[in-house]
């Protein structure tokens, strides 16, 4: 495993590096893109020969047989995270924003609203517009550098036409890990409320070392029955164009509103995300992903320090995740003057932070997950565009 190695993703069909110039001006030839949330890694080698596998036997018909991938799930999630998954709980869709859509489907109708603590993952609020639903933004708080929720102030927005919350745990963008008696807290939210509790935890083995993630059916097992788990290997292991996703719902009846919508729609996995999750969740990926977080707590280390070194910026203290969520206000710019800074001047593609709610408006999230020479340069590049403020 060679996280160093330069590797050439322009002119692949990359939204990370093809779609930066039309997005936010910066070129794929003397830019860096640290926008989408995926890694300029390959995946380990195990994943790559499940696919050359398929490619050698050249039959590409419809999947059939899938306890081996169930069992990998299974095998991951208890010896990764504690968790032991019951086959029968889960499912399979088209990536976890897919995976929303269909619990937006399944358990909400028009009109009613869906909780989100903001700011957070933008695909959220986007798929539940589409879905002709109410977004309810509940604000987290910044409390010691990072974020907090405050359950007294959410109480008192509720107003009983929310049927659901969605939980990003770990945080995008924040970086949190959620303590125990936060995720207790969010789960006592959604009982008091009657909400179903969907907690996305995509992000939940790209775990800074020192932290650890608590899955919510093991943190608290009583909200089993309004409980949604959604999973993947897509973030893990850099496969996101694979489109596979989990949606691990423990309790019966709760799944079944689930698998009807997911028939209804006509919707099964593709042959090569479970054949490539099966392959990832291994010993061998797992040695892979162990190496991948130390190599990015040492990319997060390199990226704070220059970001912190700059006058009114702020680079939130990140648990997990690989990317970097930094506050500019300090600055004292509009967010149109450090834009053209990070875009124009050190040619960095990043995403703006009001695309992610309430909160987010002051705020740039920088990918990180990139060799570690390309952190550097873009270091030493909004050092530079931001050099008068020294």
């Amino acid at each position: 495993m060679n996280f160093d190695e330069i590797i050439d993703r322009v002119g692949t069909h990359s939204s990370k590096w093809d779609q930066m110039e039309p997005l936010y001006g910066v070129s794929p030839k003397d830019g860096i893109s640290m926008w989408v949330a995926d890694m300029d890694f390959r995946p380990p080698a195990c994943v790559q020969q499940a696919l050359e596998h398929m490619t050698a036997h050249g039959v590409y018909g419809y999947f059939g047989g899938d306890q081996d991938y169930k069992g990998a799930i299974q095998w991951w999630m208890e010896n990764r995270h504690g968790w032991k998954v019951d086959a029968k709980a889960i499912t399979t869709t088209h990536g976890l924003v897919n995976g929303t859509g269909l619990c937006v489907d399944a358990f909400t109708n028009p009109g009613e609203g869906v909780v989100l603590f903001t700011p957070v993952y933008h695909a959220f609020a986007r798929t539940i517009r589409a879905a002709g639903r109410e977004v309810v933004e509940c604000p987290l708080v910044i409390e010691d550098g990072i974020y907090k929720m405050d359950f007294a102030a959410y109480d008192a927005q509720m107003t009983g036409n929310e049927k659901m919350v969605i939980l990003c745990s770990p945080h995008n963008p924040g970086g949190r890990v959620w303590t125990l008696d936060e995720l207790k807290g969010v789960a006592e939210f959604a009982k008091r409320h009657d909400l179903i509790l969907v907690s996305d935890e995509i992000h939940h083995d790209l775990v800074m070392p020192g932290n650890k993630h608590h899955v919510m059916a093991v943190a608290e097992p009583d909200i089993l029955d309004r409980l949604v788990m959604m999973t993947a290997t897509t973030k893990t292991f850099n496969i996101a164009g694979s489109h596979t996703g989990n949606v691990i719902i423990p309790d019966d009846a709760l799944r079944a509103k689930f698998t009807t919508r997911l028939a209804a729609l006509g919707i099964s996995g593709n042959s090569f995300g479970l054949e490539m999750t099966t392959a990832a969740y291994s010993p061998e990926g797992a040695q892979w992903v162990d190496a991948l977080t130390e190599y990015l707590d040492g990319n997060r280390r390199l990226l704070d320090t220059a970001l912190n070194s700059i006058p009114g910026v702020t680079s939130m203290p990140m648990q997990s995740t690989y990317l970097a969520w930094v506050d500019f206000s300090g600055t004292g710019m509009s967010d149109k003057e450090y834009k053209k800074r990070i875009e124009q001047d050190a040619r960095i593609a990043a995403n703006h932070g009001e695309t992610f709610g309430k909160g987010g408006e002051t705020f740039m999230r920088f990918n990180f997950a990139t060799p570690r020479a390309r952190v550097a340069e873009a270091a030493e590049r909004l050092k530079a565009a931001f050099s008068d403020l020294q």
